[in-house]
């Protein structure tokens, strides 16, 4: 069986090369002046297609350098003057914040002054009261 086996892939091995090789003859081929117009028509294509991209790439290259270090400037300079207004307004607070807290602290003991009259005179009445 084995051998039946191996005999029959041999012979339609043998008729798969009598097939392309009849395939081939039925194939019509360009004459060589025609392989040259084909083969030159490819290298231009290719060529022009080439040049585009080399040519979008070194736009976009050198925009995109440009424009990264201006973007890179304008966030430096952004920052720059961030710190300083920040310095500038803690400066300004800091300053707020002590005379506010003069001013709190005044008005903290004037609240508590009369809380404390009121709480006496509470008390003294009740006294009376009872």
């Amino acid at each position: 069986m084995a051998k039946e086996k191996e005999s029959k892939v041999k012979n339609e091995n043998k008729h798969f090369m009598k097939d392309v090789k009849a395939e081939l003859k039925k194939v019509t081929w360009p004459t060589s002046k025609q392989m040259v117009n084909n083969v030159t028509a490819v290298l231009v294509i290719v060529l022009v297609t080439a040049a585009i991209v080399f040519c979008l790439d070194f736009v976009f290259g050198a925009m995109n350098k440009y424009g990264v270090e201006k973007i890179k400037e304008n966030v430096q300079s952004k920052e720059q003057s961030n710190v300083v207004e920040n310095v500038v307004d803690k400066n300004q607070n800091n300053g707020e914040n002590t005379d506010e807290s003069a001013t709190d602290n005044n008005a903290g003991e004037t609240q508590s002054s009369e809380n404390t009259e009121n709480t006496e005179n509470n008390t003294t009445d009740n006294k009376e009261n009872n």
